[in-house]
């Protein structure tokens, strides 16, 4: 008896290895042939996150939902309170170094004391001349700033408390070829709203993407809840869409929320002549390139284009009104404000303005943007033209004696080592901008891995770039990267390596190289 129930065991267990190897040999040969075996669940048996996973939000219905467990949420005390207040604003800039891709020294077609209005011509890009660049608002022409260099950085205006605008003619967006609406939107202004994957550089004049992606929610620190913005512009933001589907030869893609909080608003929910993908995860969750990794890679010999959904508003609005419209819905929030609200802009706006009587006190760090990967700035500066958040911090230029020791410490942390992060993992905090510890040794740790849910190895990338590796730098999918991407490996790292900025020099490295 006792020998019939060893073999049994052994037929059985000899079955389950052949089962398994079985079930890997599948999932390989479907990553060989180029299906993405976690997206099709492709599989003999269902996995346990399929038999346990959550229950779809009512609103998703039976649609595909993308979970992506990798990633970590940095809660921070300042969500900006849903009021929206119009903004009182004297002063605009438009930033030629906010366009990624252009000569640092364009040419500038307006002088100092000039009025111009709302879509006038300010400047271009000498080895792409029919591509303009705009004034966001109407006013007079009150600076011309530069940089390093001589480059320029800023292009001041003195808004109008009454916008005028530059008249635009009627466009058929029907009865039109794609070339007629690609030289409209060159006059226009619109084509700087085109980024372009890889490198996120303005849209080349004479690119057409394999598809176009947009992504409807935010998963960053104290991000502003897009449905908020879009709200009152469904005709715009739905005409913009239009106008996206003839650009590209493939497929204009959303991504939607699909984590159950709030449900989507019904502009993207209802959203016509797009392909809508349903995502479920923490941060970067939110972040259209992950976005892009899950639903059609990005390949070194391929284009795509991302835009912002208020960006999808303004492109709709040249054709719903006619004019060059960039009013939009900027979150001030952080722990260092009075009153973390929403306000109703332009682009470009003074962030001295914005932020007038806001303030608890003068020791802060102002981004535009979030706080992993926004770009610090000053009183007298702008807001970044891609960008529509601003957050306030406490400056955090202090030391600490033996400040790896303290593992007490209540701070916002993806490491279990400390108790607040392990034990009260809904914690919201108030933090700065240290970093509790300087630059190390560029040690392997498996951290940013466990933080980026994308199937790209980040250690060896930078180590890659390091190197000026192009072979391995293109072999490990710096194509699919862009900084926000890999800001949150930053936030983890044990190394304190300025993972962003060396990612930056490796794509520069590899656009330079064509």
């Amino acid at each position: 008896m006792l020998m019939v129930v060893l073999l049994l065991m052994v037929v059985l267990i000899a079955f389950a290895v052949i089962i398994q190897v079985a079930d890997n040999l599948l999932r390989l040969e479907a990553k060989k042939s180029g299906t993405d075996t976690e997206k099709s669940n492709l599989s003999i048996f269902p996995g346990l996150n399929e038999l346990f996973r959550k229950r779809n939000p009512s609103y998703i219905g039976d649609n595909k939902v993308t979970f992506l467990k990798k990633g970590f949420d940095i809660k921070l005390e300042g969500q900006a309170n849903r009021v929206v207040k119009n903004g009182n604003v004297a002063t605009f800039a438009i930033q030629p170094p906010n366009f990624r891709g252009i000569a640092p020294i364009p040419k500038v077609v307006v002088e100092i004391g000039d009025n111009v209005k709302a879509g006038d011509h300010l400047f271009y890009d000498k080895t792409t001349p029919d591509l303009k660049y705009v004034a966001p608002v109407s006013g007079e022409v009150i600076a011309i700033n530069r940089g390093e260099r001589r480059s320029i950085s800023e292009i001041v205006m003195l808004a109008d408390k009454d916008q005028q605008y530059r008249e635009l003619p009627n466009f058929d967006l029907g009865n039109s070829s794609r070339e007629e609406l690609v030289v409209y939107l060159l006059d226009a202004g619109a084509w700087s709203l085109f980024r372009h994957r890889p490198f996120n550089t303005v849209a080349g004049v004479h690119d057409i993407p394999r598809d176009i992606f947009i992504s409807t929610f935010d998963t960053a620190p104290l991000a502003p809840d897009l449905n908020l913005a879009v709200e009152g512009n469904e005709a715009a933001f739905q005409e913009g869409l239009e106008v996206l589907g003839k650009l590209t030869i493939g497929k204009v893609h959303l991504a939607l929320n699909g984590n159950g909080v709030t449900q989507p608003s019904t502009a993207f929910t209802n959203a016509e002549g797009v392909e809508k993908h349903w995502f479920n995860g923490i941060h970067p969750t939110g972040n259209v390139g992950v976005q892009i990794h899950h639903i059609a890679p990005i390949t070194p010999n391929c284009s795509v284009w991302t835009l912002g959904v208020q960006d999808v508003v303004t492109l709709g609005r040249l054709f719903t009104e006619n004019r060059w419209n960039t009013e939009r819905v900027i979150a001030i929030a952080g722990a260092e404000l009075n009153d973390p609200h929403y306000v109703r802009t332009y682009a470009g706006a003074n962030l001295g303005d914005l932020l007038k009587d806001n303030l608890t006190n003068d020791h802060v760090r102002l981004i535009s943007g979030d706080v992993l990967s926004g770009q610090k700035k000053r009183l007298e500066n702008f807001v970044n033209i891609y960008d529509d958040q601003i957050t306030v911090v406490e400056e955090g230029d202090y030391y600490e004696l033996f400040g790896w020791l303290t593992a007490s410490k209540s701070a916002p942390s993806a490491s279990k080592s400390l108790p607040s992060a392990a034990l009260f993992p809904s914690t919201v905090y108030k933090a700065d901008t240290n970093t509790h510890g300087e630059k190390r040794a560029f040690v392997m740790t498996g951290e940013y891995e466990s933080v980026l849910p994308m199937d790209i190895y980040p250690q060896h990338l930078m180590k890659a770039v390091l190197t000026n590796d192009y072979e391995k730098m293109e072999g490990l999918g710096i194509h699919e990267l862009v900084e926000e991407d890999i800001a949150l490996c930053e936030y983890v790292c044990t190394s304190k390596q300025p993972l962003q900025q060396i990612l930056r020099t490796g794509l520069d490295m590899m656009h330079e190289q064509g």
